[in-house]
């Protein structure tokens, strides 16, 4: 059967998932789930960027633009393949449901991890050829050598900054880290494997999908933390003075939304520097990204076309400029190395002339957000402004869920959306599943919170918010076939999905 060229698909990244280990993982919750989406007619599961990310727990601030995140590994995995000992998960503390408890979760699951790492060396033989085949193929070694150590040294330095570290270390002087890489063999090594595993699974994850005729979307941050193991290992290529820090910082001006605009922190990238290097970093980015998805989500396109520039040290991103980004020429280069790619641009926001142009040569499909819809009259969210070449959200990771904010709009939003999607409003959060299924967008998708319908508890991310973001997690009984039979109906009523049998 072809697949319809309509696709409706969940946003739900695999932390969110159940388990009785403390987070969701690459473990048989997630196969479960994938049965579930199967059965419910949806052929998208886009997940949060899958890196190894700092103390706040943000996908959005990793360690890494290429490591995966050995959260992610399932220990049930690890004793099916005889990775750790039948009977190692006896015992295994209780956690509780539907939050992600970080600060229990995290030792526990880096012990379970340790635990793998000595059994297979105990092993020896096939196990640990693999891995050095893993860590020596063109498309990790380089990548893999710079994270494992860079790992590595971070623990050793107690989890400060590289700029913090001996400058030998920071500045990466050879004999330095030679003498680390002898100093630290062992944990190199155990970094190594644990990202061994991550992409043993995760690839395990995707052909899983895939045969269920469901294609993973990635998602793609534009920056990096400075904090990370590619801005250590390739301080050329970023904004920095000479003691590593950053002499510019990214962000977005002030807006309707906030009024001092949004200061991230992040390097600005030496667009000149990548040019004269042919982009290599961004194209093995892209690569590795879509090693790992079918389709990869870019965020903050606009960033590529010009970037607001703030200078280090400002409290606010008041004071910043507008600066020309890479435009064309990068993505020229992206597909002169990788041949036609399958993006999608997170295009929110205020859009110059510029922007849209770059989009339209580019050909790229933008996204629309049914909560942004209602704020005005004739909004460029609602539905009748769309056109095929995009994807609708009813809304994001950084929304709050449907139902909560409907709960929150003024009257006249209120009264503007249930005038256009003629409602009572009771179900906000199915009214607006039912409008992005309807709409001509050739991609709907919706977060799994508002699919569940649930409330302010079900809020992934509050934007600027430290601490208290990222922990939500389904239940078992989540995935229900009721649900799964009630959205395949939409999704076959809507030409999304193949009608039930």
């Amino acid at each position: 059967m072809t697949r319809p060229t309509r696709q409706a698909g969940v946003l739900l990244h695999p932390t969110s998932l159940p388990s009785r280990f403390g987070v969701g993982d690459l473990g048989p919750a997630a196969d479960a789930f994938l049965d579930w989406a199967s059965q419910a007619g949806l052929r998208i599961w886009q997940v949060l960027p899958p890196g190894p990310t700092g103390p706040h727990h943000s996908p959005y601030d990793g360690l890494s633009a290429f490591a995966g995140d050995p959260l992610l590994v399932s220990p049930e995995w690890l004793v099916e393949e005889g990775l750790l000992p039948a009977g190692a998960l006896d015992g295994a503390p209780e956690f509780p449901e539907g939050r992600v408890d970080w600060e229990r979760v995290v030792p526990f699951r880096r012990r379970l991890l340790e635990d793998s790492f000595r059994h297979a060396k105990s092993l020896g033989g096939r196990i640990l050829d693999e891995v050095a085949r893993f860590a020596e193929a063109s498309s990790n070694a380089a990548w893999l050598s710079d994270w494992s150590l860079f790992a590595a040294l971070r623990e050793k330095h107690m989890g400060l900054p590289w700029t913090e570290w001996d400058p030998a270390l920071a500045s990466r002087a050879e004999a330095a880290l030679a003498a680390a890489r002898t100093e630290l063999a062992d944990e190199v090594a155990f970094h190594t494997y644990a990202q061994f595993l991550f992409f043993r699974q995760w690839q395990r994850v995707k052909s899983e999908a895939n045969a269920r005729d469901i294609s993973m979307m990635g998602d793609l941050p534009i920056y990096v933390a400075c904090d990370s193991a590619d801005v250590w290992a390739h301080r050329r290529l970023f904004a920095l003075g000479e003691d590593g820090r950053p002499t510019a910082l990214a962000g977005v001006p002030p807006d309707d939304f906030s009024a001092d605009g949004q200061l991230w922190g992040h390097p600005l990238y030496r667009w000149d520097v990548l040019a004269e290097e042919g982009y290599d970093w961004w194209i093995e980015r892209i690569r590795l990204n879509l090693r790992l998805a079918d389709a990869v989500r870019l965020d903050h396109f606009r960033g590529f076309s010009a970037y607001w520039e703030v200078p280090a040290g400002a409290a606010t991103a008041r004071n910043g400029r507008w600066v020309n980004g890479p435009g064309l020429m990068l993505f020229m280069a992206i597909q002169h190395a990788l041949g036609d790619v399958t993006l999608v641009a997170e295009d929110l926001g205020l859009l110059t002339e510029d922007v849209r142009r770059l989009l339209e040569i580019l050909g790229l499909p933008g996204m629309k957000v049914l909560q942004f819809a209602f704020g005005e009259t004739d909004s460029e969210h609602l539905p009748h402004r769309y056109i095929p070449n995009m994807v609708v959200y009813t809304g994001t990771h950084d929304n709050d869920t449907s139902r909560s904010w409907f709960a929150a709009l003024d009257d006249g939003a209120k009264t503007r959306f249930r005038d256009y999607l003629g409602t009572s409003g009771e179900d906000a959060a199915w009214d607006l599943i039912r409008a992005a299924f309807a709409s001509v967008a050739e991609r709907a998708i919706a977060p799994m919170q508002d699919y569940l319908g649930l409330g302010a508890e079900g809020r992934m991310n509050v934007p600027g918010r430290i601490g208290a973001n990222w922990d939500w997690r389904a239940t078992v009984d989540a995935f229900s076939p009721d649900l799964a039979a009630r959205l395949r109906r939409l999704a076959a009523l809507t030409g999304r999905a193949a009608a039930a049998r």
